[in-house]
């Protein structure tokens, strides 16, 4: 007798026909991988000597690369979760999450599968993100504690994001729609922490800097990576993305559970 629950068996098929469709739109994956490699290289390689020096030559002993490269893994997730976005709503504009209602399966396994397959393809990214620093410098300061803990905040950001995501991908009625999220996502971690310090901006944005959601996970994110103080951080970067993951997890279903192009 199968003893595993029904939406877990359904789940997990998602998850496998999801990863199976991956393979038919091999520019998504690169896409996903490449694109914050080259951002890396872009910030480290063409920037990163001027950035320093606005950061006033940056922690004593390190380049660039240290500061960069928490900016660089919070951005490998929002590129995944803008790719969850358009592959969602691409089954949902296609009719197939109209099949699956229809369906003798687990309603929220559809949405699960896209999540799970989300979280496996951005923990690669990342991971590839931190080889290809480490080739260029870096010098991390974690111990294994604080690389479980890295990874745990990237999990739980990944988990907020990608849930946003596939709403709104059941919300929009083409791909056009999920402009606005890839703008936030995308855009939103140039105004944070991520590449220079919110002290050297000017009044507005510096507020809105060191008040945005990203900034807290960034510095959370470089704490643990560089071993200084976290601060206040973790639990401002919990708080934010624990919401935001409860958020769009019920806004998700609530959609799914109704035919948004009825």
């Amino acid at each position: 007798m199968n003893t595993v629950p029904h939406p877990v068996r359904d789940a997990a098929t998602m998850l496998r026909r999801t990863l199976r469709h991956l393979a038919r739109y091999p520019s998504m994956v690169i896409m996903t991988l490449a694109m914050p490699v080259v951002l890396l290289l872009l910030f480290v390689g063409i920037f990163g000597g001027a950035l320093n020096t606005g950061l006033g030559g940056g922690t004593p002993g390190r380049g660039y690369v240290d500061y960069v490269v928490p900016g660089i893994l919070l951005m490998t997730v929002g590129y995944g979760a803008t790719m969850t976005a358009l592959a969602v709503n691409r089954d949902s504009t296609e009719g197939i999450i109209a099949r699956f209602r229809t369906m003798a399966i687990s309603r929220a396994s559809v949405l699960t599968g896209h999540v799970a397959s989300a979280l496996a393809r951005t923990m690669a990214s990342c991971a590839l993100v931190v080889a290809v620093a480490l080739a260029l410098g870096l010098r991390p300061a974690a111990d294994p504690l604080d690389w479980l803990a890295m990874v745990g905040v990237l999990a739980l950001l990944a988990l907020a994001l990608n849930w946003l995501a596939v709403a709104v991908g059941l919300s929009a009625r083409n791909a056009e729609g999920v402009g606005g999220f890839t703008v936030v996502v995308q855009v939103l971690p140039f105004v944070s922490s991520a590449f220079v310090t919110p002290d050297s901006m000017s009044g507005a944005v510096r507020w809105f800097a060191n008040n945005e959601p990203f900034t807290p996970v960034i510095d959370t994110l470089r704490g643990l990576l560089l071993g200084t103080p976290v601060g206040s951080s973790a639990g401002l970067a919990f708080a934010w993305c624990a919401g935001a993951a409860v958020a769009g997890y019920l806004w998700a279903r609530a959609v799914f559970r109704r035919d948004p192009r009825q």
